[in-house]
């Protein structure tokens, strides 16, 4: 079984990320989405829970991490974490990630790992590197229609920018509404003061010019 080297430190901010095994789709439909979306509110919780009997109303009691920015992929995903509790990080995704494999797993019938090895992790302890971690997640949508974006100087910056804000399955959309469930941004730095900053910042990405 593979080890962790990273040590997840209470306070600390992580990015976390993995994909399917052999880089297989790991979100076949939309229903396979919104169970990971919905593990990712109830899983989090000190609460020990029986997935089978939890239902959207769940109350949660006291959380374990505090999420900042997320998207689901149709082979991987990555999550912006902050540790709110010694191993908080760790129990938050062996249940998280346990869970939806169970769920796949029955779904479609097949059995063994669902995942690439253990999740992968990088500790964003710079201030630039934090901020950077916002954009760089709410951009990855636009690899869907336009997989070399970047490189892709006649990038149609228009639909980029309608397809990633319209994406459901990212936390864009409770930045935008302003109505956090499974994000809480009290925790992190306030970088975008309102859903504009947000927009600006994005757009400036997509229109970056490389040369």
């Amino acid at each position: 079984m593979a080890l962790r080297k990273q040590v997840f430190a209470p306070d600390e901010y992580y990015h976390l990320y993995n994909r399917g095994t052999e880089k297989r789709i790991i979100f076949l439909d939309e229903q396979d989405y919104k169970h990971f979306l919905f593990l990712m509110y109830i899983c989090n919780t000190e609460k020990s829970i029986t997935l089978r009997g939890v239902g959207e109303f769940f109350d949660r009691g006291a959380t374990i991490v505090d999420i900042g920015v997320f998207c689901l992929m149709p082979n991987h995903f990555h999550i912006l974490i902050h540790e709110k509790v010694k191993n908080g990080i760790s129990t938050y995704m062996r249940k998280l990630l346990t869970g939806y494999s169970m769920y796949f797993n029955k779904k479609y019938k097949r059995t063994g790992k669902l995942y690439e090895g253990v999740f992968k992790s990088i500790h964003a302890n710079k201030d630039t590197y934090l901020k950077y971690l916002y954009s760089y997640i709410h951009l990855n949508p636009a690899k869907i229609i336009d997989k070399n974006w970047r490189d892709n100087k006649n990038r149609n910056t228009v639909n980029l920018f309608k397809y990633i804000f319209s994406y459901p399955y990212s936390s864009i959309k409770e930045y935008l509404d302003e109505k956090f469930r499974i994000v809480n941004p009290s925790t992190f730095p306030a970088y975008f003061k309102n859903p504009t900053d947000h927009e600006k910042e994005l757009l400036e990405w997509l229109n970056l010019d490389d040369t």
